[in-house]
């Protein structure tokens, strides 16, 4: 076994790093109110704040989107990707959008009433929004492992069952529809076994209750599944993938993700009860429903993408960065959560910033010294991102097919300057929010 991390891929096409001063940088941190979602990408060195639409796709999906029919209905292009849907993952009914938030307001403006209670493992945040922008409540029941950064439980993605069971006991005629989130990115990119999905699944059925599948990682985590699920490492993780969607009624999707697109989404269902509706909603809001809101180009990068990223030389490179990653931080004193995910790591801010209280929100304070000393722009997710934070944590959001390990190695050796001297951070207040996704447009001042 080699023990260097290589790419898988060749790099055909680049584009140059942006390397400013220390004194630049707080200028900007100072204009942006100490927000990195309000900084320009030309004054970021190396950006982390998400993995969603920040792929770098492949000659093969650049080939495929010069011969796509951009036909404004019946595209040749559709046709292709919603093949490849119902091939990767089962379900023969598709509806493209232009991301996954956009398939989430359609999908919930049919079927979430005032009133009702969604339950998932955790609701990633523009999951959460849209569902309480209806009125709903979007419940989080992960199991306790998972809200715990150092346990090191290899599937602390996994819903609670017993929870599980009696919130649909007790709400059962408030529940559209129950969801599980693969992998769950509020919870530190932690993987979902297989088992509990399908417990999961026969739980909801039981209750008449259908069961969708945030899958934008999906295929993250169905090799994870491989990796670490007894009986599963003889599997290929296509055949995990099709088996993850065996039991589930339907699943949103954020093409930015695990399509390995810069743009698109889309919702897969396995009957047409809704179907008719969905399409009346999206011709309002989106587009036709063969394309949704997209070029036709964009509907045959998704459909090479899905494909793509079932390459297990591509999944193992990608979770042996996060692995590594991990490893080198918690060696210099960082902690993350454990253990590694798929798509990023996770720094404890709260373990690491004991100093700073919640309500000063120690995960941003160290967002902003990540891109201060280092230029590096990544995403908050704790008191800010959420009323009530389980954990206080800094992500680091890896690109796909973007970043080299010398990348990695530079940043781990100026991290290592921050750990003597993390005690003279100091936290923020925020003087500006608004009422929903309030992380997005914030402003901060220091304390």
């Amino acid at each position: 076994m080699h023990r260097t991390i290589i790419e898988p891929f060749k790099i055909k096409m680049v584009e140059p790093l942006s390397f400013l001063t220390r004194e630049q940088r707080e200028n900007l941190l100072i204009e942006a109110g100490y927000n990195l979602f309000l900084l320009k990408s030309k004054h970021v060195t190396f950006d982390f704040l998400t993995d969603s639409g920040t792929t770098a796709m492949s000659s093969a999906q650049w080939a495929a989107m010069m011969i796509a029919d951009e036909t404004y209905a019946g595209s040749k292009s559709f046709e292709k990707f919603q093949n490849v849907v119902n091939e990767v993952m089962g379900f023969p009914y598709v509806i493209p959008t232009h991301q996954g938030r956009a398939s989430e307001r359609v999908f919930f403006g049919h079927l979430v009433k005032k009133g009702n209670k969604v339950p998932s493992n955790n609701h990633f945040d523009t999951t959460r929004a849209n569902i309480e922008y209806l009125g709903a409540e979007a419940v989080d029941l992960v199991i306790d492992e998972g809200k715990d950064p150092k346990n090191t439980f290899p599937f602390k993605g996994n819903i609670d069952l017993k929870k599980l069971e009696d919130f649909c006991r007790t709400h059962q005629t408030q529940i559209p529809f129950g969801m599980i989130t693969i992998t769950n990115n509020t919870g530190g990119g932690q993987p979902v076994s297989l088992e509990n999905i399908k417990a999961c699944a026969n739980i909801y059925h039981k209750y008449n209750i259908p069961f969708i599948i945030d899958a934008c990682r999906f295929a993250e985590n169905s090799m994870l599944i491989k990796q670490r699920e007894t009986n599963q490492n003889h599997k290929s993780v296509a055949d995990i993938a099709r088996e993850t969607f065996a039991d589930a009624d339907g699943c949103l999707m954020s093409a930015k993700k695990d399509a390995m697109s810069n743009i698109g989404g889309f919702i897969a269902l396995k009957t047409n009860n809704w179907l008719q509706s969905l399409k009346n909603l999206l011709i309002l809001t989106e587009g036709f429903p063969t394309y949704g809101g997209l070029a036709a180009r964009d509907l045959e990068a998704m459909a090479v993408g899905l494909k793509e990223v079932l390459d297990e030389s591509y999944l193992e490179y990608r979770i042996a960065v996060s692995r590594y990653m991990v490893e080198k931080l918690n060696a210099l004193g960082i902690p993350t959560v454990l253990p590694a995910g798929g798509h990023a790591v996770y720094i404890d801010a709260k373990s690491f910033l004991p100093h700073i209280p919640s309500h000063q929100f120690p995960g941003q304070a160290l967002a902003v010294e990540l891109y201060r000393r280092e230029g590096i722009r990544t995403c908050e997710i704790g008191s800010v991102m959420f009323d009530n934070a389980a954990m206080e944590l800094v992500r680091l959001a890896f690109p796909r097919r973007v970043y080299t390990q010398s990348h990695f190695d530079y940043i781990i050796e100026g991290l290592g300057d921050l750990v003597p001297e993390k005690a003279q951070l100091r936290g923020f207040k925020m003087v500006y929010k608004p009422e929903a996704l309030r992380h997005f447009t914030a402003r901060f001042e220091p304390l």
